[in-house]
């Protein structure tokens, strides 16, 4: 134990318990089994995740965990490592890390925490995978774009669009500006009405043949500051929603192209893989088609009527 948590601990058991329903001194303090691991990266944006198969955080700790972050010292230019994960706090908890190095080669420090419990076999295995080599250039300074007039206080989408901000509408509205090239670099969906956020969720189009997490609706997928464009979405609805409504989706890019509508669960990028500037979400009623109505069988056909019997010949009188 190191001497501050020793510090800690003495102090703690020479001070009043205090009353009430308090945590003991004694347990105030827990030893975890902590590994940091160095990582050198070359310029590009890379994307840091849980291999498949990798055991699942306790619940009611959240360990293990993985937290990626720049390494320490002068081995870094400054600014040339930008670090966005899909949760606000920083912990990956089964979804990915951005990584977007400038200026290569860059260390990164991938820090994983675990239950003193936990043996090591059931740490995270960690891919890494480079999504581009390619680093998209911010755009040259200036004024920051106006953002499309505000249509709704409360809008049902929004998307973060690089040198405007927080862009929103309602679903069936274009997010974004169609041709004005500049890109989203994240975005969220909220529906209200007959459609609830807990009935949709979102993917990020990050790379050829390579998504984001899925992300629950009314929570933000992407990254903030960083410059890092999404290339397209993937949209799905669950539950009783996707039995009673169809979900279909476009998007323009900034090369001019344009994709969609596509259905539910495909992935709506450009074929050039260039960068998503607007997008539009529809959500529609399924049609059920009514049950075929049994048409009435047709009378049967009228018989001839029936002849008279023919008369026998009158006798001619003689």
């Amino acid at each position: 134990m190191s001497d501050a948590a020793s510090a800690v601990q003495t102090e703690s058991r020479a001070a009043p318990a205090p009353a009430g329903n308090s945590i003991p001194a004694a347990n105030r303090i827990t030893e975890l089994r902590v590994a940091g691991h160095l990582m050198t990266l070359e310029t590009g944006l890379f994307c840091v995740f849980s291999a498949p198969g990798s055991a699942s955080p306790d619940p009611a700790t959240g360990l293990p965990g993985v937290r990626v972050s720049e390494a320490p010292g002068a081995i870094n230019h400054p600014g040339a490592v930008r670090i966005s994960t899909f949760r606000e706090d920083g912990w990956l908890d089964g979804t990915a890390a951005l990584v977007r190095v400038t200026q290569g080669p860059a260390q990164v420090l991938v820090t994983v925490y675990q239950s003193p419990r936990q043996s090591q076999d059931a740490a995270p295995r960690l891919q890494v995978m480079r999504l581009s080599a390619d680093i998209p250039h911010e755009a040259p300074p200036g004024p920051a774009a106006a953002a499309p007039s505000p249509a709704t206080p409360d809008p049902e989408a929004v998307a973060h669009v690089q040198r405007t901000g927080d862009v929103g509408g309602m679903i069936g509205d274009w997010i974004g500006t169609r041709g004005s090239g500049l890109w989203i670099e994240g975005f969220g969906v909220s529906p209200r009405g007959r459609i609830a956020p807990e009935d949709i969720e979102y993917q990020a189009v990050l790379g050829r043949g390579w998504l984001s997490p899925w992300v629950e609706g009314g929570k933000y997928c992407g990254s903030r500051g960083m410059a890092l464009p999404l290339l397209g979405l993937n949209v799905r609805l669950k539950g009783e929603a996707a039995k009673a409504y169809e979900c279909q989706y476009s998007a323009t890019f900034i090369d001019g192209s344009e994709a969609g509508p596509v259905s539910t669960g495909e992935s709506c990028e450009a074929e050039s893989l260039a960068a998503m500037e607007a997008f539009q979400i529809e959500i529609k009623p399924r049609h059920v088609r009514p049950p075929a109505s049994r048409k009435a069988a047709p009378p049967p056909p009228a018989s001839p009527p029936a002849k008279a019997p023919a008369r026998p010949p009158a006798r001619r009188k003689g």
